[in-house]
C-alpha cells in the first residue's frame, strides 16, 4: 500500500507540475503556475470522474444485470455505485494540494479541508443509499418484510448526517470536534423542540414494532384520519395509507399511538370473514304452521330431521298439559319464523362456503316499530373482498327467495306511488 501511495505521489507531482511548467516556458509569475497546477489538479480530477463513471461503472452495470441476485440490482438502483465515482477524484484533490508548487500552505491547506469535507459529505451520500438498499432487500424475505424497518433505517441515517454535520464544520473551521460536541448540551432544549416530531414518530415507531400493531399490507380503519384501505408506508414520521377508492392518507405516526384505528389483519389471518346481517319481518306474517305446511317441511332435505323431531317433542308436551285439546292458545305449536330460523340455520351449515369451525348463529332480535329482526351471524370461508360480497349476496337472495314458502314478509315501508295507487 505505501509503494501504491507514493507511486499516485510521484504521478500527481508530475501532473500538476505541469501548471508550473507551462507558466516557467510562458515567462509568467510564479503565482500562474499556481493557479495552473490547480486548475489542471481540479482538471485531472474530473478525468478520474469521467472515466470511472463511464467505463467502471458500465462494467459494474453489465455485471449486475448478469448476476442472477437480486441485492446487487438494488444497490445499482439506489445509486450507490455511482456515488462511490464522485469520492475518488475528491481523494485526488486532497492528495494532490498539498504538491501543487508555488502554492500557499494555508491555501493548500484550505483545499484539502474543503476536500476533506466533500469527501465526508460524498460518504454520508453513499452510506445512506447503502442503508436505503438494505431496507428494500429486508423487505424480499417475506416473513420479514411486512415489518418495516424504514424507521430505523431513517433514525441512523439522522444520526449519520448529525454526525457529519458536526465534522465537516470542525473540518472547515479546523476545530476539534469536541467544541461542537460541547455546545450541543446548551442546544438541548433547542434540539428537542426542531426535532420533536422525529422523536415521538420514532418513540412510537417503537412501540408500534416491539407490539407488532401494525405491518405493511395491513388493512386498517382509522375514521379520525379519513383512513380506510392498505398500508402501503411506514416511516419515521408518516405511515401512508392507500384507501379503498385509491387515494393516498397521510397518518402522522405518533398519531397511531395516540388514537385507535382497527387492523383488520387478525381477519385475515383467521381465514373467515364475518356477515352479520339482520332481516325485519313483518309481524303480521307470523303464524303458527298448519298441518299440512309441517308435512311438506317434514319431507324437506335441510328440515325434515328438524321437523321430525321437534312434532314429536310438541305432541309429548301437549300430551302431558292437562288442558283442554279445544282450547288451542294452551297448545304448544310450531311458527313459521322459527321454522323459518331452522331453515336458515341448516342452509348455512351445510353451505360450502361457510365456515364450520367459527361461530354461526341464526337469532331473534329486540321487536322494533319496524318489525322483528332476525340476525344471521357466520363466517365465510374466503378473505378476499370481492368473493365474500359475493357470498354474502347470494345466502341473501336466497333467504329473501324462500320466504313465501314460510308465508312470511319483510318489513318495508309503502312508497308514494303504492300508497297512490
Amino acid at each position: 500500500m505505501g509503494d501504491v501511495g507514493n507511486q499516485m505521489n510521484s504521478w500527481l507531482g508530475r501532473a500538476v507540475n505541469l501548471g508550473d511548467q507551462i507558466s516557467a516556458w510562458a515567462g509568467l509569475h510564479p503565482i500562474w503556475g499556481a493557479i495552473l497546477g490547480v486548475l489542471v489538479l481540479f482538471g485531472l480530477a474530473g478525468l478520474v470522474h469521467l472515466l470511472l463513471r463511464h467505463l467502471v461503472i458500465r462494467l459494474i452495470q453489465k455485471g449486475v444485470k448478469k448476476s442472477h441476485a437480486r441485492w446487487d440490482d438494488v444497490l445499482d438502483q439506489a445509486g450507490v455505485f455511482r456515488r462511490l465515482t464522485l469520492v475518488v477524484p475528491i481523494l485526488v484533490i486532497f492528495q494532490g494540494a498539498a504538491l501543487v508548487p508555488h502554492l500557499k500552505p494555508e491555501l493548500a491547506d484550505f483545499i484539502r479541508r474543503l476536500a476533506l469535507a466533500c469527501f465526508i459529505v460524498m460518504l454520508v451520500a453513499v452510506i445512506s443509499a447503502g442503508l436505503r438498499a438494505a431496507g428494500r432487500i429486508y423487505t424480499f424475505d417475506q416473513s420479514l418484510g411486512r415489518r418495516s424497518i424504514k424507521s430505523y433505517i431513517q433514525v441512523v441515517e439522522i444520526g449519520i448526517m448529525v454526525a457529519a454535520g458536526i465534522l465537516v464544520l470542525a473540518v472547515l473551521l479546523n476545530r476539534s470536534p469536541m467544541v461542537f460536541l460541547g455546545g450541543l448540551g446548551a442546544m438541548t432544549a433547542v434540539l428537542i423542540l426542531v426535532f420533536k416530531d422525529t422523536i415521538l414518530g420514532f418513540v412510537a415507531s417503537l412501540q408500534i414494532a416491539a407490539n407488532d400493531m401494525l405491518r405493511v399490507n395491513d388493512w386498517i380503519e382509522m375514521p379520525s384520519a379519513g383512513a380506510n384501505g392498505d398500508v402501503i408506508d411506514i416511516a419515521l414520521h408518516t405511515i401512508k395509507v392507500q384507501n379503498f377508492d385509491k387515494t393516498i392518507t397521510t397518518i402522522p405516526t405518533y398519531l397511531l399511538i395516540e388514537q385507535s384505528f382497527k387492523n383488520w389483519r387478525g381477519m385475515s389471518e383467521s381465514g373467515g370473514r364475518r356477515i352479520k346481517r339482520s332481516l325485519w319481518f313483518d309481524m303480521n306474517t307470523i303464524r303458527f304452521l298448519g298441518e299440512e305446511e309441517v308435512e311438506s317441511f317434514c319431507s324437506h332435505a335441510l328440515l325434515g330431521d328438524y321437523m321430525r323431531s321437534k312434532v314429536e317433542e310438541v305432541q309429548s308436551f301437549n300430551e302431558g298439559l292437562e288442558a283442554d285439546p279445544e282450547i288451542r292458545a294452551e297448545m304448544r305449536r310450531l311458527t313459521n319464523i322459527g321454522t323459518l330460523r331452522a331453515y336458515i340455520q341448516s342452509y348455512l351449515e351445510n353451505h360450502p362456503r361457510i365456515h364450520d369451525d367459527m361461530t354461526l348463529l341464526v337469532r331473534q332480535l329486540q321487536p322494533t316499530s319496524e318489525g322483528l329482526p332476525i340476525e344471521i351471524y357466520c363466517f365465510t370461508t374466503v378473505t378476499d373482498w370481492g368473493e365474500y360480497e359475493a357470498i354474502q349476496s347470494d345466502v341473501l337472495d336466497h333467504i329473501l327467495a324462500v320466504l313465501p314458502e314460510f308465508g312470511l314478509r319483510i318489513f318495508q315501508r309503502e312508497s308514494d306511488h303504492r300508497m297512490n295507487s
